[in-house]
C-alpha cells in the first residue's frame, strides 16, 4: 500500500526519511551528511520519484523508487 507523504506529519516523515536513509546498506560507502540524503529523499517524494510504502504483513514502512512498484498501485493513486 503506498502512503501519500503529504499525510504525513513533518515529524513522523522526517523520522522515516532518516530512519530509512541511516539504515545499514543504504549509505555504501557515501560520505554525504544526513541532512543532504534526507532531503535528496523529500525531493524524491515530491517529484513522485519515490513513494513510501507500507507492508501490512510485516507492518513496516519502506521506501521504494518509482520503477520498483508495481504499476497497479501507482495505477490507484
Amino acid at each position: 500500500m503506498i502512503i501519500p507523504h503529504l499525510l504525513l506529519n513533518t515529524a513522523i516523515l522526517q523520522n522515516l526519511i532518516e530512519d530509512f536513509v541511516s539504515r545499514d546498506g543504504t549509505d555504501n560507502g557515501d560520505d554525504t551528511p544526513l541532512s543532504v540524503r534526507v532531503e535528496r529523499v523529500k525531493y524524491a517524494l515530491e517529484r513522485k520519484q519515490a513513494f513510501i510504502v507500507y507492508d501490512q504483513k510485516s507492518e513496516a514502512c519502506s521506501l521504494l523508487l518509482k520503477q520498483d512498484i508495481p504499476q497497479e498501485w501507482l495505477d490507484e493513486l
